[in-house]
């Protein structure tokens, strides 16, 4: 094991008290490693929010199995309890806990349920290393838990990914299937290293918007390493090479960033705490006082009335704004059959992937987007 790779997983067991960690190339493919140690394969379901990013549904049917969709909770956008149970059925193996924009829901109820049924659990905490959850660690409730190091992710390595388990039962299966990972490659190296660049010294408020969208176009088009390649987005089969291990170039990468982490963390908060002040001032919707605790607000969820009139007003003003996420299965636009989604079927999902924006909330200078808000503030729901 590499030198920054063993620096960055005793980094990472201190915010989780878990020396079970294991790399991957990137988040997704944690998961699959997770579903596969558990034995999901075909004929199973998997139990997953209506509300998430593609790369969740696509490791399910890689193994074979079906992803069953949950619908969200209008307050919180993570799972619905109330409606999981319903969708448990004799093919369900597994139970997926996201954690969205920084927020976990409803762990305890849903841990309940699956000892109910006898099913495995597991945590998507690609949106919320560093948080934690009623005073315990994001990511240490479930069976296992998979994390991401994406760009925008809590901390970054570029991309890269990482699990921990919290069942002990399933440690022998994956460091079994740790033999399986191939390495990142030459061209794979150096592409992350120019990516690397390119974020440091080329990426400002100026540039954001044009940066953004070439990005996504190269990664599309497969000709960068991007955070959804082209064939994962049109089609739900395994791309070649897929099941790859982390390198010393992300590595160093990642220890460089999760030193900042503790003030994020602590700006994150504060920010979402003028954001909410500000929108409840102006008969707004914001996220409830009560989520507070549990939410470490990787990104804040603003809901408006037309989104890419409201994107068109950001790039005017240089304005960093997201848009996870813009479908049910983000950024899937069509052929939601591929997926086994039917987007009507979940509509406060369907409705939120519609009207939702996101504000960044790692930023020192909160009261300039205030400020834009403010000045489109009739464009707010």
């Amino acid at each position: 094991m590499g030198k920054h790779i063993e620096i960055l997983r005793k980094e990472i067991s201190k915010y989780l008290n878990n020396d079970n960690i294991y790399f991957h190339y990137k988040g997704r493919v944690s998961l699959y490693a997770i579903l596969k140690a558990m034995g999901v394969g075909s004929g199973d379901e998997v139990i997953i929010p209506a509300y998430t990013c593609v790369v969740v549904p696509n490791p399910i049917i890689y193994l074979g199995a079906r992803p069953v969709y949950v619908e969200i909770s209008e307050k919180t956008l993570t799972m619905d309890i109330e409606q999981l149970e319903k969708k448990i059925s004799s093919k369900t193996k597994v139970i997926i806990c996201q954690n969205t924009y920084g927020l976990s829901g409803n762990i305890e109820e849903i841990i309940s349920l699956a000892k109910k049924y006898n099913l495995f659990t597991i945590e998507d905490c690609t949106h919320g290393f560093g948080g934690l959850y009623k005073g315990r660690p994001n990511g240490s409730y479930c069976d296992a838990a998979f994390y991401s190091m994406q760009w925008n992710k809590p901390f970054s390595s570029g991309v890269g990914g990482f699990m921990t388990v919290k069942n002990e039962s399933l440690n022998e299966k994956i460091s079994e299937l740790e033999k399986e990972k191939t390495e990142p490659g030459f061209m794979t190296k150096l592409n992350l290293r120019l990516l690397f660049f390119t974020k440091r010294y080329l990426l400002n408020n100026t540039t954001y918007w044009i940066m953004v969208k070439t990005y996504r176009w190269l990664s599309k088009n497969n000709l960068v390493t991007g955070s959804s390649s082209g064939g994962e987005i049109s089609d739900a089969i395994m791309p070649e090479g897929f099941f790859m291990n982390y390198s010393e170039v992300q590595a160093k990468e990642g220890c460089r960033n999760i030193k900042k982490l503790p003030e994020l963390l602590r700006l994150r908060k504060s920010n979402a705490l003028k954001y909410t002040e500000f929108l409840k001032n102006h008969n707004k919707r914001f996220v409830a006082e009560d989520l507070f605790e549990n939410h470490s607000f990787l990104k804040y969820p603003l809901f408006v009335k037309d989104r890419e009139l409201f994107f068109e007003h950001g790039r005017k003003h240089k304005i960093e704004l997201g848009d996870w996420f813009n479908s049910p299965i983000h950024p899937v636009q069509d052929e939601f059959e591929k997926w086994f989604m039917i987007p009507e079927d979940f509509p406060v999902a369907n409705e939120a992937s519609k009207h939702v924006v996101n504000i960044p909330t790692d930023i020192k200078n909160a009261e300039k987007l205030l400020s834009f808000i403010e000045k489109y503030i009739d464009e707010i729901i």
